[in-house]
Parts: C-alpha cells; sequence; structure tokens
C-alpha cells in the first residue's frame, strides 16, 4: 500500500501545497554501512516557490539544468547545492496552468533513526538534528543523487508519507532572500520545537 501522497496532491498553487505539506512524514531509505535503513521526519516547516511572477524562486528566468525538476512533473524531489557547504530538498508543486513551482522542506521533527541522523550532523542536541534546510538533509544523507526522484511513491528512496495535519498552521514571510519578501509563503507549525528559526509571537 503507498501512503504517501500522490501527484493530485502536488497539483495544486504552490503555496497550498507547502501548507498541506505541514504535518507530512519526510521518509528517506538511505544505504549507510552496506545496509538500508529508514530515516524520517515530521516537517513542520516549508517555503513556497513559484514561477516567474516570484523573484525569489530558481525558476523566475526559465528552465535551466540546475532547475528543471521545478518544470517537470509535480511530485519530484528537487535538490541543489548551495552556499558552497550544503544541500537543500525541494518537492515540485504547481497548479496545472503555472509552468514551475516547488516547496522547500525547511525544517523536520525527528521521528525514525535518530542515533544515525545525530551521527550524520556531528550533533547531539535533537534541536540542532534537521531545524534547518541544510541540516535535514545531512541528516537524512540526501544529496544531489536524489534530485528528480518520485516522491509520490513508497519504494523510492526518498518520499513523502501522509501524516497528522497540525491543529494550527502559521504563514510567515519567508526567510533569507531580499526579493518578495513581504509575501506569506513561509509555512510552519507554531507549536513545534524543532523550527528552523523561533517565532517572534506567542502561541
Amino acid at each position: 500500500m503507498n501512503d504517501c501522497p500522490g501527484t493530485g496532491f502536488y497539483s495544486r498553487p504552490t503555496a497550498d501545497v507547502a501548507r498541506s505539506l505541514i504535518g507530512t512524514i519526510l521518509v528517506r531509505k538511505a544505504r549507510l554501512h552496506g545496509k538500508t535503513v529508514r530515516l524520517s521526519g515530521r516537517i513542520i516547516e516549508t517555503e513556497a516557490y513559484g514561477h516567474s511572477d516570484d523573484p525569489a524562486s530558481h525558476a523566475r528566468m526559465g528552465p535551466t539544468p540546475r532547475n528543471g525538476v521545478m518544470f517537470g512533473h509535480v511530485g519530484r524531489a528537487y535538490v541543489y547545492f548551495i552556499y558552497g557547504n550544503h544541500f537543500c530538498v525541494n518537492v515540485s508543486a504547481r497548479s496545472r496552468n503555472e509552468k514551475a513551482g516547488a516547496v522547500l522542506i525547511r525544517a523536520l521533527e525527528p521521528i525514525q533513526g535518530i542515533k544515525i541522523m545525530n551521527k550524520l550532523r556531528g550533533v547531539s542536541d535533537p534541536m540542532l538534528v534537521a531545524s534547518g534546510p541544510g541540516k535535514l538533509t545531512q541528516a537524512l544523507d540526501i544529496t544531489s543523487l536524489q534530485n528528480g526522484i518520485d516522491m509520490t511513491s513508497a519504494a523510492s528512496e526518498l518520499h513523502i508519507e501522509h501524516g497528522v495535519r497540525a491543529g494550527n498552521i502559521m504563514a510567515t514571510p519567508r526567510i533569507g532572500i531580499t526579493r518578495s519578501a513581504e509575501r506569506y509563503w513561509r509555512f510552519v507549525d507554531p507549536t513545534s520545537k524543532y523550527l528552523s528559526r523561533k517565532l517572534q509571537i506567542k502561541v
């Protein structure tokens, strides 16, 4: 049984998908030291990135070898290297009348394989394991090798499974950008302790 949201889930406005991903489970079946291990975490923070109408998006200038996944089938992993030191993982998502879009997965609440994640990250504090886009890719051993993978299939080494929807989802401006910074396209579970950046309000 495939317990993953299908392509219909991702064939919606990118911001809607980003909100709906809060509470779902990111799963990585990694081959480490000769055996396959399951690493997973509850998605508690995302950001939406659109097409030509979004100056902060990689897709704003059209398709390139780097951003091609954003223009292809929905529900695929878009993994890229940034700042010369870490990977970020996204899932392609857009409505049928849009040409491109993807959701950046910004933070996870670790669930399975926490000891292995700690070792991969080189940390012991659970708050530092996956509380940021670069941290979570390191914790789940996600690299450019996973770029383009179908995340709608439980058979994939990297996929997203249904979870428990957060009772309250909050929208905030996106982080670390200068263009379109006013858009409230970052979505978080405000009750989680694992956010990449603490909220400035009481919840």
